[in-house]
């Protein structure tokens, strides 16, 4: 299965100590980024959640963001910080002094400063559990948000591929043709620009253009590259560098196309091959 590097999964669960929360959001990225952004008391966690992500993510950038909130369930209660309470009166002394017409603090501006109610030491096995447990469901929903657009990926890629296929059985034929016609023009002018000519050497002159302007090889090799995609793509996994690469060497072999292009027609379907080549990349840009 083909994996899209964007995707959104948020998952919530209740414990003890409040409400775990956690968010992971991934764009596409070169290789395995992972940024966090853990609450304070939860640092000691942020080994395990990059652990964890980095076991079932392969590349993209990822960023996570875990925070608690404290239960707000009816007659739960949350002592005082003595400590807190005391620097924070000493600070508010100091600013009265400072501004005499402040206002003074109200008792939810008291509550509200950060310390002031104690909260209960985390129980660190506990918080492991629990957000081992959270970090898998999101890491679920996640994988299977970029499997959704992984598949849709795909399918887009597909259908580029179909297209080009078309485009080059149309012109393949006129090849040969092409490449006849040009040779008898060519001969004509060459006989008349080097009147007396040795018959053969106007031959070899005719053979050497025509090796120039022979396209046979460089259809043969889109071709080549058109199966290597529809393969990898079927393999499915982690296969976005691999695609990338195809899409390189299949601009090539448009690029090779068009300047070796002696009919019209093929010079019309170098320039398609290329702009089909470059929405192909523009698509494997966000595969995993």
């Amino acid at each position: 299965m083909i994996h899209s590097m964007t995707g959104y999964a948020i998952a919530a669960a209740e414990s003890p100590r409040g409400t775990f929360s956690l968010e992971l959001r991934s764009v596409n990225s070169r290789f395995l980024d992972i940024q966090m952004r853990v609450a304070d008391e939860l640092r000691l966690l942020e080994p395990l959640l990059r652990e964890l992500i980095a076991a079932r993510v392969a590349r993209g950038k990822v960023d996570c963001r875990l925070f608690v909130a404290a239960s707000g369930a009816p007659g739960a209660r949350q002592p005082l910080n003595a400590e807190a309470l005391d620097a924070l009166a000493k600070l508010a002394a100091q600013a009265k002094h400072a501004f005499p017409e402040a206002a003074p603090l109200r008792v939810a501006d008291v509550l509200r400063w950060p310390g002031v109610l104690a909260e209960a030491a985390m129980d660190e096995e506990q918080a492991r559990t629990a957000v081992t447990q959270l970090c898998n469901r999101a890491l679920d929903e996640l994988i299977a948000a970029r499997a959704r657009e992984g598949q849709k990926l795909a399918e887009s890629v597909r259908e580029r591929v179909a297209e080009m296929r078309r485009r080059t059985a149309e012109v393949a034929p006129l090849v040969p043709q092409a490449v006849a016609a040009y040779q008898e023009k060519l001969a004509l002018r060459l006989r008349e620009a080097m009147a007396g000519a040795d018959e053969d050497r106007v031959r070899s002159e005719l053979a050497v253009f025509a090796m120039k302007i022979d396209v046979d090889e460089e259809l043969t090799r889109l071709a080549t590259h058109l199966d290597e995609v529809e393969r990898v793509i079927g393999r499915g996994g982690a296969v976005g560098k691999r695609l990338d690469f195809l899409a390189q060497e299949l601009n090539r072999e448009a690029n090779t196309l068009a300047s070796k292009a002696a009919l019209q027609k093929v010079s019309e379907c170098a320039l398609e091959l290329k702009l089909l080549v470059e929405r192909i990349r523009e698509q494997v840009q966000n595969i995993e």
